[in-house]
């Protein structure tokens, strides 16, 4: 069944039913896994903390490319999930965030199902126009230059 296409004039509504259908196919993978409780925004947090070690949340959130407030509460969804702990920095607002042996038994499944989704994100750009990581850079690049809520006040 073709998903319902939202109106093209509602970007942002477009992203999100994108992100919708992405985010949730993989959630499904992972479910169908044995994993009901993991999340598709839980993997890029757990590669950077197996290629770096532990870190706090500041540096988490830059290595996945986040703010860090969206790196905070990534954080606190993979706590309750028992994937990550968090302990105490080098000063009393810093919290270092460590894999625990639950995400450490899970790598194998994580790491299978991200190669599997990059391959499947190839399968998909080739049917694009141009690939969805390129046109997401470029926006983000565009957006660099000259906000968005610039562009918008030019036309008010």
């Amino acid at each position: 069944m073709t998903p319902p296409v939202p109106d093209r004039d509602a970007v942002g509504t477009l992203m999100r039913h994108v992100l919708e259908l992405l985010d949730g196919d993989v959630a499904t993978v992972y479910r169908d896994a044995g994993l009901p409780d993991y999340r598709p925004r839980f993997s890029p947090p757990i590669r950077a903390l197996v290629a770096a070690g532990p870190m706090s949340i500041r540096d988490l959130a830059a290595a996945v490319g986040v703010t860090h407030s969206a790196a905070s509460q990534t954080v606190a969804q993979m706590t309750r999930a028992g994937l990550v702990t968090l302990s105490p920095g080098a000063d009393a607002r810093q919290r270092i965030v460590a894999l625990t042996p639950l995400a450490k038994s899970l790598l194998p499944t994580i790491e299978a199902e991200w190669a599997a989704t990059a391959a499947a994100m190839r399968e998909l750009d080739a049917e694009l126009p141009m690939p969805l990581a390129d046109l997401l850079t470029a926006v983000l690049s565009a957006l660099g230059r000259r906000s968005f809520r610039e562009r918008v006040q030019a036309h008010t």
